[in-house]
């Protein structure tokens, strides 16, 4: 039991927070630290993807300080980095390669106007519903794109504009090997690799260094002390640096082209803002007050970034994932981290281009070659192998290695598409005869475009037979319902029987309720439930727990969809319970089901027994008596209702002791509670309560009926509950419920009266009857 605020008692304000002190630097220690950590891993990475895309170096300068200032103090994620992204290496090379420099940016800049109407449409959140396995594959086929490319550089050679024709020069290529840049690249690859896996304290020193860094500086190092020969880094003058232009050319080209950049900027941004607020989550120690990503702002501000990158000659920015990683990792606590790293970026960008230009660009291009194999993701082809989405990730790919990123993500999609209606309209539907029965399976999802085949099958069951039609899918629509119902009342009409069962998922339908019945959603499918514990019986450690986590997780997919904008009401209003149910710790009691109740509508006490110690006895217990007089004085609720059941293993252990005093356990200390009960069942008592008309089976039952009478009594005794029945602000019910028979009883009058009443019956038809409690979602009584 847990006590929360409520409505009904006022809540304390909290002290009075003393004037805020100024400090004397506004950026926290953090955020210095993981700003510094992320500038030393951009500055590398912004000059290998612009020597990737073939522009001016200086453009991906340009480009990740305005994408750590503009976003870092606009976008909607604070911690995630945005820059120049090796996702638009390929985009971006091939702009260049129609329309030139300063057409790519002015079509950047159009794509951050495209990102801008997007982001005041609010359709952020409708770029998600893109299949993950088209972005991985557009992300893996732009990685194998890169790889190939960079090659070309790492080997000595140039690069084609063309995958494919970078591969067919692939073999003069490396007939043709320049010595100094492939030792280079070999030695920038070897520290990248080796660099995060340094053991011992000494490596867990030098590991927080970034390895992108250490490699192209030890290359650099190398490079100058050796003398080698081999071209290096070139930063023209500020003042000749190239700024946007008009592009020109087909318009058809040029929207495609503004369409591709906005596609690609804006997908990576709000995946990759969605992967941060999953780090963020999981990052442990003191947490900063950074609620979810706002992905329409970060929109807003990838387009704004975009627009003032292309006007001052940058490349395209999207969220750039290996910098976002490292900001959330080295502790950022706020969007100031990105500022001051675009802010330190701007810095070295006028006064480190000595240090700069003495990086060899074999380097550089053996730094992007490896980010370019790294987006070939293991864990992704995993991911879609598992989902069986494997045509839908190779589409892509190949799609945007062959053909181009736009042309790619268009196929993939299609496969997507393909593959959906190919599930959707895929039914398996068999019949067989076993014993007599006859079995109809159904396996997939049951829609009108299987009706006809379903028809056909079910009317090969013969007339006056019984059949079973198992429903082996998660999904049946109204046509398949009506359909399935029409034959069954027609097949026992004729005198036949039909059973129909389902997997234990079950089944949804699109069938309305109907308006005079509970429209509540139950919590949990109970067809066949107590298969889905199979495993329970496994020894301690090896089945129980896993079955534990399977539910956990059953309940994250199904049913908190379901019922997550009830529970935020009631997180946000408090719980306002009407009922107190206090009840027996039975396994098989399920209040929720048994009262068709949710999230809120009762405050629920359970204990072995259902058992109420009485008020001031010596040694008593205090947990039920502090649940009453909360839910009374607190809550203020307006019934109490106190559930025995049948076969209670507590009235069992009551009836083995007799009346025989055996306080040696905690259980048995416990059980004296219940001593009550016992003897108001001895001996020839005319107030014996009856159960719907009958008398109980047994003495079990007889002692279950008469303990919810005697824990009744020990309730009215409680000082609030006596005070609340005499101000009429209360009432109080019995109830039993029949686990074998799946039946609820309530309490219909007192004394030599009492009867157990059936509820579906109608309660209060009798004398003296009161009215019948119905527990509903609404928690109303």
């Amino acid at each position: 039991m847990s006590a929360c605020a409520t409505p009904h008692t006022q809540q304390p304000h909290p002290p009075h927070d003393p004037a805020p002190t100024r400090r004397r630097f506004p950026v926290a220690g953090a955020d210095l630290s993981a700003a510094v950590a992320v500038f030393l891993i951009a500055l590398p990475l912004s000059l290998g993807i612009a020597l990737a895309t073939g522009a001016p170096l200086q453009a991906g300068l340009v480009a990740a300080a305005v994408g750590g200032i503009v976003v870092g103090r606009l976008g909607g994620c604070p911690l995630q980095v945005s820059g120049p992204a090796a996702g638009l290496t390929v985009v971006t090379a091939d702009l260049i390669h129609r329309y030139g420099w300063r057409a790519t940016c002015g079509i950047t800049v159009l794509a951050g106007l495209a990102q801008l109407g997007l982001g005041c449409l609010r359709v952020a959140r409708g770029a998600l519903a893109v299949s993950p396995a088209v972005v991985h594959g557009m992300l893996a086929g732009i990685g194998i794109t890169i790889a190939v490319a960079q090659l070309h550089i790492v080997l000595g050679g140039n690069p084609d504009s063309s995958v494919l024709a970078n591969l067919r020069a692939l073999p003069a290529q490396l007939a043709g090997l320049h010595p100094a840049a492939v030792s280079m690249s070999a030695l920038t690859l070897a520290l990248l690799l080796a660099w995060p896996r340094l053991p011992g304290r000494a490596g867990r020193l030098l590991r927080r260094v970034p390895a992108p860094l250490v490699a192209v500086t030890g290359a650099a190092a190398t490079a100058a002390l050796t003398g080698l020969s081999l071209p290096r880094v070139e930063l023209p003058s500020w003042h000749s640096h190239a700024l946007a232009g008009l592009p020109e050319g087909p318009v058809l080209g040029l929207v495609a082209a503004v369409l591709t950049t906005t596609l690609v900027c804006s997908v990576q941004s709000l995946l990759g803002a969605v992967a941060v607020d999953k780090l963020v989550a999981a990052r442990t120690g003191p947490q900063s007050r950074i609620g979810r990503s706002d992905l329409d702002r970060e929109l807003l501000g990838q387009g704004a970034a975009n627009i003032v990158s292309g006007a001052l000659g940058g490349l395209p920015i999207a969220g750039v994932a290996v910098r976002s990683t490292a900001n959330v990792k080295s502790g950022a606590v706020s969007r100031n981290s990105t500022m001051v790293h675009g802010v330190l970026v701007v810095v070295a960008a006028l006064l480190m281009v000595p240090v700069l230009e003495g990086i060899p660009l074999a380097s550089l291009a053996a730094l992007v070659m490896a980010v370019g194999i790294q987006m070939v993701s293991l864990h992704h082809i995993r991911t879609v192998t598992r989902h069986r989405e494997v045509p839908v990730y190779a589409a892509t790919t190949l799609g945007v290695v062959v053909l181009g990123v736009l042309q790619g993500v268009f196929l993939g999609v299609a496969v997507a598409v393909a593959v959906a209606l190919h599930r959707l309209a895929r039914t398996r539907i068999t019949h067989h005869e076993k014993e007599g029965v006859h079995h109809v399976r159904v396996r997939g999802q049951l829609t009108f475009l299987a009706v006809p085949r379903l028809s056909r099958t079910l009317h090969l069951v013969p007339q006056g037979a019984h059949a079973v039609v198992e429903l082996d899918g998660s999904f049946m629509d109204h046509a398949a319902y009506e359909s399935l119902q029409d034959w069954r009342s027609s097949h026992t009409a004729r005198g036949g029987t039909a059973e129909l069962s389902g997997r234990r998922d079950g089944i949804r339908t699109a069938e309305q309720a109907p308006a005079t019945e509970c429209r509540c959603r139950p919590w949990t499918p109970w067809r066949n439930h107590q298969a889905c514990f199979a495993a329970a019986a496994a020894p301690a450690g090896q089945g129980a727990g896993r079955e534990l986590a399977r539910g956990i997780s059953s309940f994250q997919r199904n049913t908190a969809p379901l019922v997550r904008e009830e529970l935020a009401r009631l997180a946000r209003e408090g719980q306002q319970p009407s009922q107190l149910f206090l009840t027996c710790a039975d396994s098989r009691l399920v209040t929720s089901m048994i009262t068709a109740s949710g999230p809120g509508d009762l405050f629920v006490v359970r204990n072995v027994g259902n058992l109420v110690p009485p008020p001031g006895e010596e040694h008593g217990d205090d947990s039920v008596a502090a649940a009453i007089e909360y839910a009374v004085d607190v809550l203020g609720v307006r019934s109490i209702t106190v559930c025995g059941h049948s076969g209670c293993g507590a009235m069992q252990a009551l009836l083995a002791s007799g009346a025989g005093r055996q306080d040696g356990t905690p259980l048995q200390r416990w059980l004296r509670h219940g001593r009550p009960s016992l003897a108001r069942t001895a001996g020839d008592h005319p107030g014996w309560p009856r159960l719907a008309g009958r008398e109980p089976a047994d003495a079990v039952e007889l002692l279950c009926l008469t303990n919810v009478m005697q824990q009744l009594a020990h309730l009215r005794a409680h000082p609030p509950v006596a005070r609340a029945l005499a101000e009429g602000a209360l009432e109080l019910h019995g109830m039993y419920f029949h686990v074998g028979e799946a039946q609820a009883y309530l309490l219909a009058g007192t004394g030599e009266e009492a009867v157990f009443e059936d509820v579906t019956g109608g309660i209060g038809g009798g004398e003296g009857a009161h009215e019948a409690v119905r527990v509903t979602s609404g928690g109303q009584v």
